[in-house]
């Protein structure tokens, strides 16, 4: 399982390098994914709530139609941990299914 150490900002800039789509607003890790229709955006939820079970980190999101907004901290670390960017790899992916 990923560290749930706090990054440096530095060291969340370089991660986020490597994550298209994603930005880092207000200390959270966040994206906007947009769908065909709000079914394949509620599916898209019901993957990623899979793999956030699997991994114990849940996200802050939510969902409008075909949108569905996704935000990552870790709250026991105070900030970003690389766990954070594990799941929006995840996530990313599943968006792609």
């Amino acid at each position: 399982m990923p560290d749930r150490t706090r990054l440096t900002p530095d060291q969340a800039a370089a991660s986020l390098q490597t994550l298209p789509g994603w930005d880092i607003a207000g200390g959270k890790l966040r994206r906007d994914f947009v769908f065909e229709d709000f079914v394949r955006a509620f599916g898209f939820m019901s993957s990623v709530a899979l793999i956030a079970e699997s991994m114990n980190h849940h996200p802050e999101w939510s969902n409008v139609y075909n949108k569905v907004r996704i935000e990552l901290t870790t709250h026991d670390a105070g900030g970003l941990t690389a766990l954070d960017f594990e799941f929006a790899r995840r996530a990313s992916a599943a968006a792609t299914r």
